[in-house]
């Protein structure tokens, strides 16, 4: 069978994702022998999303835990965007690890992403579409490394100033992890970014959100269901029995910034480096899935048996 060769340079080789932005195939980068992601949507489909995409990467290029743009392009009807080859997302590890994960797993994990949230908000950007899909870890040497990707919704806080007033706004972003403000149609800001990685903590530490798996008649319906029960559940609601209180602060601190309230990212880093430290945890970038891999692989080596 012949090679399908993206711009004559990047071999597809198999399908690792998909979803509603399109299809993601893992490639060969010919030139270099560079193992590459492909990520490819309908030319038909949204084309501004794809080129937000596109120069959002480039934006961003050069901070830790970006993926870098390869090429990016059209190509028998799809747009193109050529990638660092990354690591599973941590949904695909989450559901590796029995849908728990530990404490020390999930502020290992809070550390990286409030730093790349923070680093993506210093470059002029809102992510607004944080959800465990959307991170991954690294490959290889990186593969301790926590990456943010997806940047189809993605909008320079810029515009967004410019009607932060407005109201009856459609729902950005994924609706489980969704803030709010996001619920309730006003614009989306720097702290809505910061909820929704809250709730993402909660999902690890209790393997599901509360709102999920509401019926409803209609979606609107089931979407006022939801923002009803969130807006109902304190942070110490929906932390307690599962997480410490330091992430009841941080949700109820994220909850109550105002649209042009700047984060204290450092202080929510700080909130979680005590917590980390009084639980005698190390630094030692051993996750749950390492431990996890660690004994399969011990599991699978046999005994030695000596000879007599």
């Amino acid at each position: 069978m012949k090679d399908i060769l993206i711009a004559d340079r990047y071999r597809v080789d198999r399908k690792i994702g998909e979803g509603g932005f399109g299809l993601v195939y893992q490639g060969t980068d010919l030139q270099s022998g560079e193992e590459v992601a492909l990520k490819l949507s309908d030319i038909e489909d949204d084309w501004e999303a794809a080129q937000v995409e596109k120069d959002t990467y480039e934006a961003l290029d050069g901070g830790v835990g970006i993926s870098r743009v390869h090429w990016f392009g059209e190509e028998c009807d799809h747009y193109v965007l050529v990638q660092d080859l990354l690591g599973p997302t941590l949904e695909d590890l989450l559901n590796y690890c029995g849908r728990r994960f530990s404490l020390k797993t999930i502020l290992l994990i809070a550390d990286q992403a409030i730093s790349r949230i923070q680093y993506i908000h210093s470059k002029g950007f809102l992510h607004r579409d944080i959800k465990p899909d959307n991170f991954l870890m690294g490959s290889n040497r990186q593969g301790n490394t926590l990456y943010t990707i997806d940047f189809g919704l993605s909008r320079e806080f810029r515009f967004a100033e410019r009607s932060k007033n407005a109201e009856g706004l459609p729902l950005g972003g994924t609706r489980r992890y969704a803030s709010i403000k996001n619920h309730n149609g006003r614009t989306q800001s720097w702290g809505d970014d910061l909820e929704s990685l809250g709730y993402v903590f909660v999902y690890f530490a209790r393997g599901s959100l509360p709102w999920q798996g509401l019926k409803a008649a209609t979606d609107d319906e089931k979407a006022a269901r939801i923002k009803e029960l969130k807006e109902g559940l304190s942070g110490e609601a929906l932390c307690d029995g599962f997480l410490p209180g330091e992430f009841a602060t941080y949700i109820d601190y994220t909850r109550r910034l105002a649209f042009d309230d700047k984060p204290d990212y450092s202080y929510l880093r700080r909130l979680f480096h005590r917590l980390f430290r009084a639980e005698g945890f190390k630094y030692d970038h051993v996750f749950d899935w390492t431990e996890k891999l660690f004994d399969e692989m011990q599991s699978e080596v046999s005994p030695t048996v000596p000879l007599t």
